[in-house]
């Protein structure tokens, strides 16, 4: 079994910069990708980044160019470093995980970001 602990969320002012981070614990082995949902009131669940064992990575277009994602194996860490940030990015970001051949998968608790114009 596999935990999630998000971090690293706040309030800041657009164009600013944030850094969440999600720490995995468990049968960390069994993971294979991970990545960060995002999710707004009155809005769709939406695949902010995604990263695989691997180390492909892929964004959603409203993120590209503005967030990274990446994985420490080292720490069992995934990473999601936002800058420019603006207003429309103000949601509950959660970490995921999945293992192989989404066998399985798991959300976080979430982190609230909050971006003010």
């Amino acid at each position: 079994q596999v935990q999630l602990v998000e971090s690293g969320g706040g309030l800041v002012q657009a164009g600013g910069s944030l850094r969440l981070s999600c720490v995995a614990s468990g049968d960390i082995f069994s993971i294979n990708a991970m990545g960060w949902y995002r999710l707004t009131p009155g809005k769709q669940r939406e695949l902010v980044a995604r990263i695989s064992s691997g180390g492909d990575t892929g964004y959603a277009d409203p993120v590209k160019g503005r967030f990274t994602i990446s994985r420490d194996s080292a720490k069992d860490t995934l990473y999601l470093q936002m800058n420019s940030l603006i207003p429309d990015d103000t949601a509950v970001y959660y970490c995921y995980a999945e293992g192989p051949g989404s066998s399985w998968w798991l959300m976080g608790e979430g982190t609230q970001v909050t971006v003010s114009s």
